[in-house]
């Protein structure tokens, strides 16, 4: 769980009152994850990470997609698993705090580095970026594989922004996701986590 220390305890909290620490999700990813949790049925458990910020409030350092689609599903709340407790932090210093340990991801849908003040409070905040649901499909196709560097879809979906254009990932998705896995074995892409494209040798 991307280095994060061993888990305090599992409470309950409201869903709708998760703070998120990043700023975009892949919509067609939480859509699916939406089909799922239909299929899985109303006593499933899920268990989102967190973190205690300033004022107690649980900030999400994982599983965004799921969350919003707990949300959009109609559940009010779900386990957490407490990773670590930073309440006593003000603000910036926590911050500053999840940003060094990579535990926070302040990128807006064109891959911009932003404020942090730009990541929405609540989760039904979070806009779409098409790349990353690209970057997410790909996974599961095998064009890289699952790697537990901090936000490693999201290296993906830059990587694949600049090298697929967004109308063909709205206009077909099929053909787009295609050209990411032809992408994504190429050399180009070797520095990338997860990379399993053919060696030399």
């Amino acid at each position: 769980m991307r280095g994060l220390p061993r888990e305090l305890h599992a409470p309950t909290a409201r869903i709708e009152y998760l703070r998120p620490t990043q700023i975009t999700v892949g919509m067609r990813e939480v859509d699916n994850k939406r089909k799922r949790l239909r299929e899985a049925g109303p006593n499933a458990r899920h268990l989102v990470p967190v973190i205690l910020g300033p004022g107690k409030e649980p900030f999400v350092v994982d599983h965004h997609h799921e969350s919003l689609a707990l949300l959009k599903e109609g559940f009010e709340e779900v386990l957490i698993l407490i990773t670590a407790d930073l309440h006593r932090l003000d603000a910036a210093s926590f911050w500053a705090f999840l940003d060094a340990k990579g535990w926070c991801h302040p990128y807006d849908a064109k891959g911009r580095r932003c404020d942090f003040g730009r990541i929405p409070q609540r989760l039904e905040g979070l806009e779409d970026d098409p790349y990353r649901s690209l970057a997410g499909e790909l996974r599961r196709t095998g064009g890289f594989a699952k790697d537990t560097t901090p936000f490693s879809e999201f290296l993906w979906a830059q990587y694949l922004r600049n090298r697929v254009k967004k109308p063909a990932i709205e206009d077909d998705f099929a053909t787009a996701l295609e050209h990411a896995l032809e992408l994504a074995k190429s050399r180009d892409a070797d520095y990338l986590p997860g990379w399993c494209g053919p060696h030399d040798g």
